[in-house]
């Protein structure tokens, strides 16, 4: 046999050898895509739960996230429209409620934006126009609102979520589930005693405007937050991203809005 023979076949064996691969590879993805799906829901579902300090992570398991889940109602909103998204403008924008990530559509500029300096209080670079908020209803009363947050700490974007009373001015938790903060230092923004001091603060003062403040050292009264030592860049990233998507160029107008009418 040849050296140009042994070549050829060594070059085919392994060129079939790649494309059977491939096919496993592939084939992998799509049978694991469904429960990849459901399990990237039920952790969202989990950091809603746990903002509105419904979950327990000791104690809840899938089955009890998925019925405490069942309380809440997803609804689409237009920042700049501030207005709840009708079944028509969902259907005209092909946005299916059920599968819908806003964070995979932040480079869509069809459903996002690209914020100047100025705006970008938060620093994100870009907003998504139509995010997910998540109502628990009694009747026509609002009992619980959770809007997802986001913003830059030390080493990158905090994602969240914030949960808000019915009156939506009063916080009834927050949840940050993805991070990339010093350990110890600013991922404590998930410690537990962390966040067990915003249940009952304020967001709006008496003028309308966004009060709500992480502050340096400890804080005080209705709207202060205590800053975490050592880690005054995450402190001020989580102020940051308070006083963006609380403002006017987040949910202001919306939690306005439901205030005066509902949903």
């Amino acid at each position: 046999m040849s050296s140009k023979d042994s070549t050829r076949k060594t070059l085919l064996v392994a060129f079939g050898l790649c494309v059977v691969c491939s096919i496993v590879v592939s084939g992998t993805a799509v049978i694991l895509k469904p429960l990849q799906d459901a399990n990237r829901i039920l952790d969202r579902n989990k950091n809603i739960l746990s903002a509105a300090g419904l979950f327990d992570s000791q104690q809840d398991g899938d089955e009890v996230v998925t019925e405490r889940f069942n309380q809440f109602s997803p609804y689409v909103i237009d920042l700049n429209a501030a207005q709840v998204l009708s079944t028509e403008q969902l259907q005209q924008l092909q946005i299916d409620i059920e599968s819908y990530d806003q964070r995979l559509v932040i480079n869509d500029p069809n459903f996002s934006e690209a914020l100047g300096r100025q705006k970008d209080v938060a620093n994100i670079k870009r907003r998504v126009n139509y995010p997910m908020i998540y109502v628990v209803e009694n009747g026509a009363e609002i009992e619980t609102i959770v809007v997802p947050i986001s913003g830059y700490g030390l080493w990158g974007i905090l994602y969240g979520f914030l949960a808000l009373e019915g009156d939506a001015n009063t916080v009834k938790g927050l949840a940050f589930y993805e991070l990339k903060e010093t350990p110890g230092l600013g991922a404590e923004v998930r410690n537990p005693r962390w966040t067990a001091l915003w249940p009952g603060k304020k967001v709006y003062d008496e003028q309308g405007e966004v009060g709500l403040r992480v502050v340096k050292g400890q804080g005080s009264g209705n709207y202060q937050i205590d800053g975490l030592s050592g880690a005054t860049l995450t402190s001020r990233g989580v102020d940051n991203l308070i006083q963006y998507w609380l403002g006017e160029d987040g949910y202001g107008p919306v939690l306005a809005q439901l205030r005066e009418t509902g949903l």
